[in-house]
């Protein structure tokens, strides 16, 4: 199970440095959209590291709702609502067909997501040693 934990993490990683370039570099609708892209993809392997990571400590949780909030009460981040906010953005970021919304959706992954993602990252790290 550690292994595994540690395959996904690694992938979590990978994903959220790709994530960080993009967010850096994204200006135009289909640098944008490939942001968001990369923004499912980290949401995705996020949740399923958290999951791993419950599952080894004897937690069992099969949402990234349940997920988030056992994030949340072992301070993997700081409040649920930054859980809560990667959740909504994640069910919005499917159905964007609007560019505003996308650039709406685009500043909060550069300004808050990121930041969520990495604590969730390191947060893990430090645990799991």
């Amino acid at each position: 199970m550690i292994k595994r934990l540690e395959q996904v993490k690694s992938d979590f990683a990978k994903a959220l440095k790709a994530l960080q370039d993009a967010a850096a570099e994204a200006n135009s609708d289909l640098e944008i959209d490939g942001m968001i892209q990369r923004f499912e993809f980290t949401y995705e392997l996020a949740w399923k590291s958290i999951r791993l990571y419950l599952e080894i400590e004897g937690i069992v949780v099969k949402t990234p709702r349940e997920s988030f909030k056992e994030a949340y009460r072992l301070g993997l981040i700081k409040t649920e609502e930054e859980g809560l906010r990667l959740i909504d953005d994640r069910n919005l970021s499917v159905h964007l067909y609007d560019s505003k919304l996308s650039r709406t959706v685009a500043e909060r992954i550069r300004l808050e997501h990121v930041q969520t993602f990495q604590k969730i990252l390191d947060g893990l790290e430090n645990r799991v040693k």
